[in-house]
């Protein structure tokens, strides 16, 4: 049996979640047993699952056989990797460039993310994803170092207070007349047995603003973007639907389409965050993660090749 006293850094967040993240390789259905059953205690009480904690409070955890330690395992050159990406941290959050190809947490069939690479090779448990890229997408992500300034930072996205701005490689010749795209999207909808997100009328409201600044002639452009919301896959959707996927995308882009980039050097997809811009205790916080020299390599071969 333990008994655990609620930080600051923990104030707020919920008995759930507290206990999930104690109890490595324990169902989630048995943590909530636990916890309906009476034998997870706060302050001597029982609580439901939403019960939201408070510093200070004492929670009476039973024994549970979580996964032995180390079972969960990043490898450590890809923990290195992840760390060694970090571009900027203060006392309250750390700037990931997060690279391509690596998904930010674990989850479907993946046994860990960034965020785990980053808790194990900085040794920091206590890290926080504020947001989320998608697993092609590289570039600005934000760790928050625990749990209470992870939530004061996802209110700032909440209340579209953050200032997000991205870069693309698109398929075709990005036209001038194409600067706004503002059409709702509908998320988690059932497509050809995989799930994903639509343009619909009854969906949430999105908007993305798009500016040209290199075209490769007919072949490709390179595009910014900056998101007034943001939706799930919000970009890759809007592109896709005005008619120029992003590259290497092979959920929402022409996969015959892909292949051919693919055969000249652009092997991902072509979306990478640049750049984050927020107020934080007074003080304008200008983050940025120009992309890395492989994105200047697909440029010279999209030059190539145009």
């Amino acid at each position: 049996m333990r008994h655990l006293r609620v930080d600051s850094g923990e104030s707020g967040q919920r008995i759930d979640n507290y206990l999930l993240k104690r109890a490595p390789g324990v169902p989630k259905s048995h943590v909530y047993k636990l916890i309906r059953s009476g034998q997870v205690r706060v302050d001597g009480g029982r609580v439901k699952p939403t019960r939201k904690l408070i510093e200070g409070e004492q929670v009476r955890i039973p024994p549970m056989r979580t996964a032995a330690r180390g079972a969960v395992h990043v490898p450590d050159a890809l923990a290195a990797a992840v760390a060694e990406a970090v571009v900027f941290e203060t006392e309250d959050f750390l700037v990931l460039d997060k690279p391509p190809g690596v998904a930010v947490h674990a989850g479907s069939g993946l046994a860990f993310g960034a965020i785990d690479a980053l808790r194990q090779a900085r040794a920091e448990p206590r890290l926080e994803l504020v947001h989320r890229l998608d697993r092609g997408t590289s570039g600005a992500m934000l760790i928050a170092r625990d749990t209470g300034r992870c939530r004061a930072l996802q209110a700032l996205f909440r209340e579209r207070r953050v200032d997000k701005q991205y870069v693309a490689l698109v398929n075709g010749s990005w036209p001038d007349t194409i600067s706004e795209v503002s059409l709702a999207l509908a998320s988690n909808v059932e497509h050809a047995g995989e799930r994903r997100v639509v343009v619909a009328t009854d969906g949430q409201p999105a908007l993305s603003r798009f500016a040209c600044h290199e075209r490769f002639g007919e072949l490709a452009s390179e595009v910014s973007i900056e998101i007034e919301t943001g939706r799930t896959h919000q970009i890759r959707v809007h592109a896709s639907a005005s008619g120029h996927a992003v590259l290497g995308d092979e959920r929402y882009g022409d996969n015959r389409q892909n292949k051919r980039f693919k055969q000249i050097g652009l092997a991902r997809l072509c979306l990478h965050s640049q750049y984050i811009g927020f107020e934080w205790n007074g003080v304008r916080q200008e983050l940025h993660a120009p992309p890395a020299d492989s994105w200047e390599a697909m440029r010279r071969s999209l030059r190539a090749n145009a």
